[in-house]
């Protein structure tokens, strides 16, 4: 699994585009004033998507949770409870950090909200063994380091992420930052075909060729 390229079970198709279902994606961040680490949780290997990845806990929006933003807030604490074992209990501050949506090229789509917050301070992760059989607290950093290095699969949008958040010293710091974003979606784009299709955003060499 190879950053910067579709996951291998990403099916890629040149059909009818399909219409992207409303998940929600949680970045748990701990260190207050002092560092800034990031949970990732790593999928079983048995899963039919994203098969061993390391990710950030989330997942689709179920009818029960709702719909609009507090259908997303819902399924992003439902997530956490179900992948990480982590309470955030009813109305935990989830900051809008960014809109991702999946390229129309492939089959399976999202429309992914991803959301900041705070660790509690009385928890711990926990993954259920099924789902989920690992977690870690890492910095940004040494994250994207693993995922060059093919230490850990982290896939595309997950490294862009921690990419992103990699220069602040601090949870405090990305926290407060965040609160003042304004998020546009972002739909990246998969240029070439086979073993030559890579990812590009928008603004990138690429992106606007027809």
């Amino acid at each position: 699994m190879t950053a910067g390229r579709p996951a291998p079970d990403e099916e890629m198709h040149d059909g009818e585009v399909t219409v992207p279902r409303l998940a929600a994606t949680v970045l748990l961040l701990r260190g207050g004033t002092g560092r800034l680490e990031v949970l990732l949780v790593q999928r079983t290997l048995r899963a039919r998507f994203m098969a061993g990845a390391w990710v950030f806990p989330g997942g689709a929006v179920d009818p029960s949770d709702g719909t609009g933003q507090a259908g997303l807030r819902a399924a992003a604490v439902r997530e956490v409870r179900e992948e990480a074992g982590v309470d955030l209990g009813p109305d935990p501050e989830l900051v809008t950090f960014s809109n991702w949506i999946t390229p129309t090229a492939v089959k399976i789509r999202f429309d992914t909200w991803f959301y900041l917050t705070a660790m509690p301070a009385d928890q711990e992760p926990r993954v259920d063994g099924r789902e989920v059989v690992d977690a870690r607290w890492l910095t940004p950093s040494d994250a994207v380091a693993a995922a060059a290095a093919g230490e850990m699969a982290i896939v595309f949008p997950t490294v862009k992420h921690l990419e992103r958040i990699a220069g602040y010293r601090s949870a405090t710091e990305l926290l407060a930052d965040a609160r003042g974003l304004t998020v546009e979606p972002v739909e990246p784009r998969v240029i070439g075909t086979c073993e030559q299709a890579r990812i590009v955003l928008p603004g990138e060499p690429g992106y606007d060729a027809d």
